[in-house]
């Protein structure tokens, strides 16, 4: 497996970990990201994300299933008592595809559920999606 390929940046001012995709990548490579991504959080205590997916155009069912029925349920319990919260920075073009596709919608719906052990919400700009972490204690 290739180095990581998002950029993975802890704010201790705002107590927020700080993740941006470049580009679109592999779902292996997209899995060993998400690991570092754990890893990072665990290092700084930090259970509030910021998910920058901006640039990437491709959108994996696989990802979606394994994010939110595997990944995210393991997150939030090794960053316990903090509660998980992850806000998801999306281009129109990813909220249209959501939008438009029964089967993303279907992982959507699932990892936006309140019942979740963590709290994920998509944003279509930078400073709504701080601003909902920033209120998340």
């Amino acid at each position: 497996m290739s180095a990581v390929t998002c950029s993975i940046q802890y704010r201790p001012d705002l107590d927020i970990l700080v993740v941006r995709w470049p580009d679109d990548a592999a779902l292996l490579q997209l899995q060993a990201d998400f690991t570092a991504v754990l890893a990072a959080a665990q290092q700084h205590n930090a259970a509030r994300w910021l998910l920058d997916v901006r640039r990437r155009e491709h959108i994996s069912v696989e990802l979606g299933r394994w994010t939110t029925t595997l990944f995210y349920p393991q997150a939030a319990s090794r960053l316990a008592p903090q509660v998980l919260h992850i806000s998801v920075l999306c281009s129109p073009a990813r909220m249209a595809v959501y939008a438009g596709d029964p089967v993303q919608m279907q992982y959507l719906t699932f990892g936006l559920a309140p019942e979740r052990p963590y709290f994920m919400r998509l944003f279509g700009d930078e400073g709504s999606a701080m601003e909902w972490l920033r209120t998340k204690a």
